[in-house]
Order: structure tokens, then sequence, then C-alpha cells
């Protein structure tokens, strides 16, 4: 079905049409997305080229200072046959091709949502396509924002069609992707506390090379106190850091592989013979299971493969694919291979080949180095936790955390400080009772296959239902790193009681906070929506309390969307008062990274058009920063006006009508109808056969003359209302805030008992308060309490 919509006026006005372009997440890469100006969109070479030198920095310490332990790793109980270095060269070398390069770098960052990355990015990007949301707070509204990418294709879509069904019609499904999402995003940020742990470590553990007299303890101690300094410089942001950090690893880049090249000269250029993969048959033949549990090892050098994708929304996808190609990709060969050619003269050294490997007068130049990418290497989780918390909370899949935005220029980068604590504690305390690599390096490696197992499955169903590729593409994709994957899973699995048990236990525990917050705030959802105060209802409280009108401007937030939240009339019964403009104010998340300020208001007329109550969503992305209460306030009313404007441009028929079609159908699914050129709506009624394809809902549009010219009562009517809400604003603004207290009812299970009455309440007592997250000063803020029984 195409998508209707006006075509250009003969006035030289953009029709619908123009504002409506959009683009396939296969495309929708960070150069291609949006007309908006936030970072990742209308890049030009000269910023590519920048962001792809200041990444550097940001996302590949980690992968890049894997040389450091893969070998000892590998071969942690030495070298029995030499020729093993042939096998395990030619592991490392393809898995290193076929997953960060051929997966990630090639296929996974075209799957971003907007130029944003991640698992929830991958989530939000198949809840568009599909409502497998577990709130019900789609709107078709929601599909008019410019940057939503919902293209259709005339390709056939029946296996398309076939997926978004199973999917919507299956409450196990929902329930899988969301646990699917949350458990990789939980993996991540494991790892964020594991990757500076064993960086640092490693690096700092070369001094005993040149002071043997050095105790493991006093190594310890110096890495926590880098640890420290690390944690303590992420308020900076990530746009400083980066280029801090940038020229450091690039140097670093530059030095393992000369060094690594130096090697391959000096020692054995045969040990190239590895890029045939018989190698890796021979080495499986030779060493049968002991050749399976070392791929625990081995997997340590694609480390940090995820941040390239957790962290795109700090970059963009040409910027990060230049940087792998070109500087990553091959200092790490040469690094291995020259590692690989020296252990062919000494396999003793296995368990410190890097620095044994290092010309003697580079040995402290190198150190230092390698030092100062170690700690830089944690960078890349780090800026990768930060963005998922924010995307999780965003989408009510995490509590209230402060969100500091640090760069003026890019917005996805953030910075939150109670997460910069709490992992930064993690890590000292990990790297205390460790002490040694060893334990967390099996560790490391459930953290990896997790997520990008995760990724796979994700990425399987964004191919079937957004991309609609080829069963004979998805089939060979599935296959191949199903069973890669999986077969690297199983060997970190067998060190599950030697440290593997860690990032088991850091994920439970976010899982569970997750889940919770998010289980809780689905079931408020629907208790404020089985509750909804419809206008009739409206209608009747306002005479049954004889409710008076008071000066000033009233906000009273409420999640709900589609209609009055039951808070509203709880307050009426105490206090028979309200302002003389009050205003529903919903604060909403799209599942998409950006939404244009122009698109960001979505108002409604409550109860008659004559009582100066209205109801507004105000949509965000999840990438989005949230205004304080003062700009928020000045640009709403500044939206208020142009709908109040643009509302006396509709026939009187014509609002009748919407208004009708809306009581008989409830309020819940609506299409916008849009007046004019203004990105103003007003809500029209949509049948649920609309809504049932992949495609977009038909937009219908009433042009500004269409009722012929506006009448000089209509101009003074309309004069008088602005200047009327011009007023009451300048009187003052209240906010008005539901404080509700979630309570399992009575009839519920033990357990249900537990997650709300306990679990969430603990939370939510120890996590920020509503006008804390809106900044709402405190002398402005009226909250109203309330118990829902769930």
């Amino acid at each position: 079905m195409a998508l209707e919509t006006d075509k250009q006026d003969p006035t030289g006005k953009k029709g619908v049409s123009e504002i409506l372009q959009r683009h396939d997440s296969l495309y929708g890469d960070a150069e291609k997305v949006s007309s908006a100006h936030h970072h990742g969109s209308q890049d030009n070479w000269i910023r590519t080229l920048r962001l792809a030198f200041q990444c550097i920095g940001v996302i590949y310490g980690d992968i890049g200072t894997s040389p450091l332990y893969v070998y000892a790793s590998t071969f942690s109980s030495g070298i029995s046959n030499v020729d093993d270095l042939y096998g395990v060269l030619s592991l490392i070398l393809y898995s290193i091709i076929l997953l960060p390069m051929i997966k990630y770098v090639f296929i996974v960052l075209y799957a971003n949502d907007n130029g944003d990355g991640g698992t929830f990015a991958l989530y939000s990007l198949i809840s568009r396509y599909a409502k497998v949301s577990l709130i019900p707070n789609q709107q078709a509204e929601d599909a008019m924002v410019s940057s939503y990418c919902l293209d259709t294709v005339s390709a056939p879509m029946r296996r398309a069609q076939w997926m978004k069904r199973s999917l919507e019609n299956s409450k196990v499904a929902k329930v899988a992707i969301f646990l699917l999402t949350i458990l990789g995003t939980s993996m991540v940020i494991s790892d964020g506390v594991l990757t500076p742990a064993i960086s640092v470590l490693s690096a700092v553990s070369g001094l005993q090379e040149k002071a043997p007299q050095l105790k493991q303890g006093q190594v310890v101690l110096i890495s926590v106190f880098i640890l420290v300094v690390l944690f303590s410089v992420q308020r900076f942001g990530t746009d400083r850091v980066g280029y801090s950090f940038a020229p450091i690893i690039l140097l670093w880049f530059l030095c393992i592989g000369g060094i690594g090249f130096y090697n391959l000269i000096k020692y054995d250029v045969g040990v190239l013979r590895a890029f045939y993969p018989k190698y890796i048959v021979d080495y499986f033949k030779r060493n049968g299971k002991d050749a399976w549990i070392s791929l625990g090892g081995i997997l340590l050098c694609f480390t940090g493969t995820e941040a390239m994708f957790a962290d795109l929304g700090h970059f963009n996808v040409r910027a990060v694919q230049i940087s792998f190609s070109f500087a990553l990709f091959p200092a790490v060969s040469l690094a291995y291979i020259g590692q690989a050619a020296f252990l062919r003269k000494h396999p003793e050294h296995v368990l410190d080949t890097f620095y044994r490997s290092i010309p003697g007068p580079l040995f402290w130049p190198t150190f230092i180095i390698a030092v100062a990418a170690a700690i830089i290497a944690s960078q890349a989780m780090i800026s990768g936790a930060f963005s998922i918390i924010q995307q999780s909370q965003t989408l009510g899949c995490f509590p209230r955390v402060k969100v500091l935005h640090t760069s003026k220029l890019y917005e996805g980068q953030v910075y939150i400080p109670e997460v910069n604590f709490v992992l930064g504690l993690l890590c000292v305390i990990i790297t205390l009772a460790f002490q040694t690599t060893t334990d967390i390096g099996h560790a490391y490696g459930i953290c990896v296959t997790s997520v990008m197992i995760i990724t796979t499955i994700l990425m399987i169903i964004v191919m079937l239902l957004i991309w609609r590729v080829s069963i004979w593409l998805i089939m060979p994709f599935c296959l191949v790193y199903g069973i890669v994957e999986f077969v690297y899973l199983s060997s970190v699995l067998y060190k599950f009681t030697e440290g593997g048990y860690l990032p088991i236990v850091i994920a439970t525990i976010l899982v569970i906070i997750m889940g919770v917050w998010h289980y809780v705030h689905v079931k408020k959802y629907w208790y404020e929506l089985e509750h909804i105060v419809t206008n009739e209802a409206m209608r009747q409280l306002i005479q049954t309390h004889d409710v008076k009108r008071i000066s000033g401007v009233g906000f009273l937030y409420t999640e709900l969307v589609q209609g009055i939240s039951p808070i509203f009339p709880h307050l009426i019964e105490k206090i028979p008062f309200v302002h003389s403009v009050l205003i529903f104010v919903s604060i909403k998340h799209l599942p998409i990274p950006h939404v244009e300020v122009s698109e960001r208001f979505l108002f409604r007329n409550v109860e008659s058009k004559t009582s100066k109550m209205f109801r507004c969503v105000a949509r965000y992305g999840y990438s989005d920063k949230v205004e304080g209460a003062k700009e928020f306030a000045a640009s709403l009313i500044e939206g208020l006006q142009s709908y109040i404007e643009e509302g006396h441009f509709i026939t009187d028929m014509q609002i009748q009508e919407t208004e009708s079609q809306t009581a008989s159908t409830g309020d819940g699914n609506a299409r916008p109808r849009k007046a004019g050129s203004s990105t103003v709506y007003i809500e029209e009624v949509l049948t649920t056969s609309e809504t049932t394809g992949l495609t977009q809902p038909r937009i219908s549009s009433y042009s500004a003359h269409s009722s012929g010219r506006i009448s000089e009562e209509q101009t003074r009517t309309i004069a008088e209302e602005k200047e009327f809400i011009q007023r009451e604003l300048q009187k003052g603004v209240v906010y008005i805030l539901g404080e509700t207290e979630i309570k399992a009812g009575p009839n519920s299970s033990f357990v249900k008992k537990v997650v709300v009455n306990y679990m969430y309440s603990f939370l939510r007592k120890n996590f920020r308060q509503g006008e804390k997250a809106f900044a709402i000063p405190r002398q402005q803020v009226l909250k109203v309490g309330m118990v829902y029984e769930i």
C-alpha cells in the first residue's frame, strides 16, 4: 500500500510528502537517516575523517590491547607443539575477520536506529515495525515523525507480514525479545566492569619484567590507583576524552604493528602460512578437547567488538568502517603474527609474550604506551554502558538516573555520574579480589559471546521483518555465526567455576532491576488505561464538584497518552480548584533516537473548546535531552498557541465528526490530521484495519484555506485566546505530579507481592524522583498522592 500524501501546492510550500520521506534501516546509517542536524546526520568527509580519528581513542582501546594477553590466555599450560601456533594464529586472524569485521563493521552497523547502535537500538528498531513493546502507548501520529523510518517497498512482503503478526500476537515472543534485550544490555554493562580490570592489570604487570622484586600486591595497588583516575576523568565527556586518547591509541597501533613486522622478519616469516585455514583443522585433530578449551583464550582477540555498535551514537558508520579497516585491523594482525613468529623460536616465553618480544631499546617507550593504551581500553565499554543505560531509561526499562550531555555538538555523548561511580567501585573490588587476569579473562569471554549471540538473534528478526532479505542469505548468516558463537560460548562456560560466574552474577542483578522496574511500569500504565477519564466523565466531574478556576497555568504530568489519568479526579475530589489554563502533559519517548523540535508536541482539547483544558503529548527520542522546566514550558506554550491558531482553520463540521468518532471508538487509536502546513496535529480516529500492515497510516491534510479566509471574528477570537494564555503564564506555572504508591492487589501471588511491594518500592525510593528528573523547581511542585492496586 502506498503512502497517501498531498502534493506540493502551487504556492511553493512543501507538501506532506516532502516531510515524510523515509529510509529503510538497511540504508539508515548516520549519514542518511534524517534531515535533522543532530550528530551523525549529513556528515561530510572532513567530519567523517575527524570522527574516524576520534573513535580510535574511544571504541578500539579494548580490542586493540588484546595482544597483551591473548597468547598467554590461550596457552595457559605452555606450548606442547610449536606447530600449534599455526592453528591458533589462523583462528585469531579468521575470528577477527569473521566476527568484528564482516559481521559487525559491514553488516550489524547498518542495522542502526537512525545513527544509534546497541542492543536497545535494535529493540527500538524492531518495535517500530511490530508492536512488540509491552507498554500500549503506540499512536498513529508517531509515524508522521520525519525520522520514524517506515519505508515501504514493492517486493513481496508475505514473510515480513507473517513475522509481524507472529510477534504481535504472541506475548511469549514479546517477553522473550525484551528479556534478550535487557540481558544483552546487562552483559555489556558487566563488560564495562571487567574491561578496565583486565586491561590495566595486564599492562601494569609488565613492570615485573624489569623489576622482578615487585610483588603482585603492589602491581594491584598501582592498577587500582590508575582505575580511580580513569573513572574520575569521565565527567569531562567522550568528546574531550576521545580527542586526548586517539593520538595515544594511534601511536599504540603503530608501535605494535611495527614490532610485529620486525618480529616477523627477524624470527620466522613462515608463520604467514597460518592464512591457510587447514592449520585450524590440524590444530583440533592434534589437541582435541584441549583445543576446544583454548578457544576461551582465543576469543579475547575480539573483545570490545560490541563497543563498536554500542558507541555508534557517538560517531557514525563510515567513521567506524574507515578506522577499523585502515588502523585497527592491520595493526593487531601484525601484532599477532609477530608474536607467533617470536614464539616459534622462544615457546618458553608464552606467558609473557608481549613484553618478551619487544626489542630491548623499545621496551620502556612501549611499556608506557601500553599502560596508557590499557587505561584507554576501558573507555570503550564505559562509554557503551552510558549509552545503553540512557536508552533503556528513556524506554522505561531502567530506574531514573541523572544523564548529563557532555557535548553541545554531539547529543549521543553522555555521562551518568551514578553509573560511573558504581562501575568504578565494582572494578576496584574485582581487581582487589582476583588480583590476576586469569580468572577475569574467563569472565570476560562470557560477556562477549553472550552479547554476540543476542545480537545475532535480533539481527535475524531485523533481516526478516525490516530489511526483508532473501531467506537464502539469512540462512548462511544464521548458521555460520550461530555455530561459531555457540562454540566459543561453550568453551568459556567450561571455566564457569574459575571466574566465569562473575558476569552471570552481575548480569542477573541488572536483569532483575530492569525486569522489576519495567514490569511494574507496564502494570501501572495498564491500570491508568483501565481507569481512564473520558470527556463525558470530565463534564460530570466538573459539574458535581463545582470546580472553580484559579489564576495561572497548571501542568499535570502523566504517562498516559490516550486520555486523562485517574490522578485528576482524585485531585478534584480533594481540592475542587484548577488553574485557568490546565494542560495534561505526557512525556513520551519514541523508539527512535531523535525527534525534531518542530514535531515535538501533539495537542487536543479536553471536555470542550472553551474549557481551556488541553492534553499534550511531548515526544522525544531516546537520545534526546529533555529541557529544563522553564525552557520546556516556553516551548509547550508556543506550540499550544500554534495549535489554537490552526484549530480555527478546521470547520465545525470536521471537529464534530472527529469528536463523535472518538466518543464511539475510544481515544486509543488515533491518526493525525494535519492543519495546513503546521506541525501541530489534531487527532482523528484510525480504524484497526488501517494499522494492520507494515505500511504507515494514511494521512489526511486540511488546507488552511479550505474553508475560505478567516473572518474578523475568528481573528479576534484567536488573538484573545493567545493573549489569555500568555497572561496566565506570566502569573505563574505549577507542576502537578502524581505521587503514586504502587501496591499488589489483595489477590496477587506471593511472588508478585514481593516484586511490587518490596523490590520496586526499594528501587523507587532510592533512585531519582520525578521533579528531579524533569528539573522542576521544588517551590513550583504540587504532588498528588494516590494508591494504585495492580
